[in-house]
């Protein structure tokens, strides 16, 4: 894990809203057509065990309650080779959504890629 869980409550993470993601991710993860798009890049390529590694292993670093798409939420982790991934999804009824994943680059994140850089 990259950091944690307990310091993620402290920074005001709903640890609820946590286990629902974990728990949907068990139950299935549907990848919504922007992600498959976002993970096929050739620059990226990231794999659906790295995605399903993020998720279990990662942690969240922006939470997005008031999202159109329902609560939703960014997850930091490391893939293959240990490289950053960038995982956006939210927890539905019978699944858990992948609404994107990327590799975060340094020109718009800090070089812990959990914070966004200031325009």
């Amino acid at each position: 894990m990259i950091e944690d869980f307990g310091e993620q409550v402290d920074k005001g993470m709903d640890r609820a809203f946590w286990d629902l993601i974990k728990k949907k991710a068990k139950e299935k993860i549907l990848f919504l057509p922007h992600a498959v798009r976002q993970m096929n890049r050739p620059e990226r390529m990231i794999t659906v065990e790295e995605i399903q590694k993020v998720i279990f292993e990662g942690e969240i670093i922006e939470d997005y309650p008031g999202d159109r798409r329902g609560h939703s939420c960014l997850i930091l982790g490391l893939g293959n080779r240990g490289r950053p991934i960038h995982v956006v999804c939210a927890p539905k009824d019978e699944y858990l959504a992948i609404i994107t994943a990327y590799v975060p680059n340094e020109e718009e994140w800090e070089k812990d890629f959990k914070t966004r850089k200031k325009k």
